[in-house]
C-alpha cells in the first residue's frame, strides 16, 4: 500500500522559514518522481516543486523559485521542502505526491490532476 505522509507545517511569520518532510512507503522510491503540490483556501491545486529521484533533477514553479528547495534522502524514502522568505500567499495545505515515472510531470499536469499518488497534507500558515 502506497503511503505518503507530509509533516512539518505550522504557523510562521512572513519572512520566516519552514522545512516540510514527506515520508514515503509502499513503492520503489528510486523509480518515482516526487512532488509538492499546495492548495490555498478557495484556490486550485498548484504544483510547486518536483524532484526526479533517479537522476536528481529538480524543478520549481515560478512562484517558489529561489525561495524553496526540494531535496530527498533516498535511504530514508523521504522528500523535503525547505521554504524560506515565506509570505502570506504561501499559506496553503501542502501535499506530497508521487508519480510512477522517472521524469517529473509538467506542472500543468500537477495543477490539473495532482500527482498519481497523494498523501495527507500539512497546513502552512504565514502571518503578515
Amino acid at each position: 500500500e502506497v503511503q505518503l505522509q507530509a509533516f512539518g507545517g505550522g504557523l510562521v511569520q512572513a519572512g520566516g522559514s519552514l522545512r516540510l518532510s514527506c515520508a514515503a512507503s509502499g513503492f520503489t522510491f528510486s523509480r518515482f518522481a516526487m512532488s509538492w503540490v499546495r492548495q490555498a483556501p478557495g484556490k486550485g491545486r498548484e504544483g510547486i516543486s518536483c524532484i526526479s529521484i533517479s537522476d536528481g533533477s529538480k524543478y520549481y514553479a515560478d512562484s517558489t523559485k529561489g525561495r524553496f528547495t526540494i531535496s530527498s534522502d533516498n535511504a530514508k524514502n523521504t522528500v523535503y521542502l525547505q521554504m524560506s522568505s515565506l509570505n502570506p500567499e504561501d499559506t496553503a495545505v501542502y501535499h506530497c505526491g508521487a508519480d510512477p515515472v522517472r521524469e517529473c510531470p509538467d506542472f500543468t499536469v500537477l495543477n490539473s490532476h495532482g500527482a498519481y499518488y497523494w498523501g495527507l497534507g500539512t497546513l502552512v500558515t504565514v502571518s503578515s
